[in-house]
């Protein structure tokens, strides 16, 4: 009889006490929605002021869906026999049983939600905390001097199969060579790594500013990856094209993919992008993404279990071995609160 790997299952459902984005913001509205992310089947909705709410979706009677009741502002109300639970887990109404020991029991998981950049974003806190920490994002998504699009998808596979993609430059010279922005450049490199106060860069040695030349991995209570991409004079105003991306289980077959398209302008040079990007670039872009998409759905699960890695991988690598230290960290800790 097999056992499950902790380490494994921890990184398979998402590791604990960071930040992660869960779908773009439009997804939530006044009526409850049901997502599942990082392990949990998670209620959803927005207050009468539209303050975003999260609860896991399984009401502490009989584990009805919370998301199928009614929103009554601060809390939901359960389909199946009436319980109300509010925002932070609390159960403040049993109809049926008023009384009751379940009636003021905080029997609930509950989540710290936020918004930036056009996502909901989830504090995925290893049990529940009065108070999230800040959600800190590149200044790409925050800075007045940049100007983005938030491009949402979703992929069939392990999210880890996404991050080892991104933290590999060299596929663009194979995979996208068809690019109108990832046609230049050697087809073969050296690769470096350079530490950062946040992460780490990996970078073709030499060459900087031809094609998809180098990734960062960055952790800011977020764990997010930037790159950037040469531009021609076609593509419009703003220098190179900047994306930024974060990763989020939904299952081990199945995962959140966000990409934020940046670039640094303003004034009319931001109202020229942003016109040329809707009715030129987006479609180049999805064509881009399309075929990552399709290399990694047609991988098999097992795929990583049978590999021959040589200099171009020490990226990923490296970015495998953090994560799966992280792991480590996390699941000590947890057991020795637990003594």
């Amino acid at each position: 009889m097999s056992t499950v790997d902790p380490v494994e299952q921890l990184l398979a459902n998402g590791l604990k006490n960071l930040w992660y984005p869960i779908c773009p913001s439009s997804f939530i509205s006044d009526k409850p929605v049901s997502l599942r992310r990082l392990g949990y089947k998670l209620a959803l909705w927005r207050d009468t002021d539209g303050t975003l709410h999260a609860l896991e979706d399984h009401c502490p009677h009989r584990g009805a869906p919370l998301s199928r009741g009614v929103n009554l502002g601060d809390r939901l109300q359960c389909p199946y026999h009436g319980v109300e639970v509010r925002c932070d887990g609390v159960t403040t109404r049993v109809p049926g049983s008023p009384g009751c020991k379940l009636e003021g029991s905080q029997a609930t998981r509950y989540f710290h939600v936020t918004e930036a950049a056009d996502a909901v974003w989830l504090y995925n806190s290893a049990s529940n905390v009065e108070q999230a920490p800040p959600l800190e994002l590149p200044e790409q998504l925050t800075s007045d001097e940049f100007s983005y699009f938030l491009c949402y998808t979703e992929w069939r596979g392990d999210y880890r199969y996404v991050l080892d993609n991104v933290m590999d430059p060299m596929h663009g010279t194979y995979l996208h060579k068809q690019s109108h922005s990832m046609s230049e450049g050697e087809s073969h490199a050296r690769f470096v790594t350079r530490d950062t106060d946040t992460g780490f860069i990996f970078e073709k040695e030499g060459q900087r500013g031809v094609n998809f030349d180098w990734t960062e991995w960055a952790d800011t209570g977020v764990h997010w990856m930037r790159l950037e991409i040469p531009y021609p004079k076609t593509g419009g105003p703003g220098g190179n094209f900047h994306i930024v991306g974060s990763y989020t289980p939904i299952a081990r077959d199945l995962c959140a993919v966000f990409h934020w398209r940046c670039r640094p302008l303003a004034g009319w040079q931001r109202d020229t992008w942003r016109f040329l990007y809707k009715n030129r670039l987006e479609e180049r872009h999805w064509a881009v993404l399309e075929q990552d998409r399709e290399i990694l759905e047609f991988m098999d699960p097992d795929a990583n279990q049978r590999e021959n890695l040589y200099q171009h991988d020490l990226g990923l690598v490296r970015l495998r071995r953090h994560m799966k230290n992280l792991a480590k960290e996390q699941l000590e800790l947890i057991e020795a609160r637990q003594l």
